[in-house]
């Protein structure tokens, strides 16, 4: 008998999957990378330092994926939640070590994301040197939309990227204003990790992230790319 024959002894989990638009498809989701303070005017925010510096990541679990559809459950343990409107990129091809002009050809797909933030547990374990997994990686941290191929958009590079708070934009800017965009993203974060099929990369939020509260409807668009609309229940 070999391994692959045998059985499990619990229940295998499903695999997390987000539609592909135009097509009866679904997309399995492997890991989820984040870049932090990737827009100058969100490190400002945020206390960081606006320059380009080498980029920094961190993970949620591909279970933490919530798509488009779904309402966010406010999550325990926390009295200030905020969101992170983002460009995401869906990996579709893997590798190690991508150089810059080829990183593209990873590229299956975007994506309009939100990285949800238990922002006072974050903060809590940043002023002790902690790390940051109950901050980013609790359940349903990652609302996504469903996932459309640059077969159908290309790779955008401009765009505006703007978020509605209850039909109030909090969020506004544009992809072009990211201070590393996606070919260099991908490039650095392989330097680290061996991308897989599947894989998802949010690239970073503009200025104006803020809190939510349970009845809060929140609605963003990424030019060209994708809208997303959650609510907190």
């Amino acid at each position: 008998m070999t391994k692959d024959s045998l059985p499990w002894v619990i229940p295998s989990p499903p695999v997390p999957a987000l539609p592909v638009l135009g097509t009866a498809g679904l997309f399995p989701v492997n890991r989820i990378f984040c870049l932090g303070r990737n827009y100058a005017e969100h490190a400002r925010e945020m206390g960081g330092n606006p320059d380009r510096e080498p980029p920094f990541f961190f993970m949620k679990p591909g279970n933490a994926l919530l798509p488009e559809g779904q309402d966010f459950p406010y999550p325990s343990q926390s009295e200030n939640v905020h969101y992170e409107f983002e460009l995401v990129a869906a990996i579709g091809t893997g590798g190690a070590d991508i150089r810059k002009d080829a990183a593209l050809g990873h590229v299956f797909g975007y994506a309009a994301g939100l990285d949800m933030t238990r922002r006072d547990l974050q903060q809590q374990a940043a002023r002790i040197s902690r790390p940051w997994e109950v901050g980013k990686a609790f359940d349903h941290s990652a609302p996504c939309s469903p996932v459309v191929p640059a077969s159908r958009i290309g790779h955008p590079e401009k765009g505006s990227i703007w978020l509605e708070l209850n039909g109030k934009r909090v969020q506004s800017s544009d992809i072009s204003a990211l201070i590393w965009n996606v070919p260099e993203i991908i490039a650095e974060l392989s330097r680290y990790f061996a991308l897989a099929p599947g894989d998802l990369i949010f690239t970073g939020t503009p200025a104006g992230v803020g809190p939510v509260h349970r009845g809060d409807v929140l609605h963003g668009k990424i030019e060209n790319v994708a809208e997303l609309t959650v609510r907190v229940v």
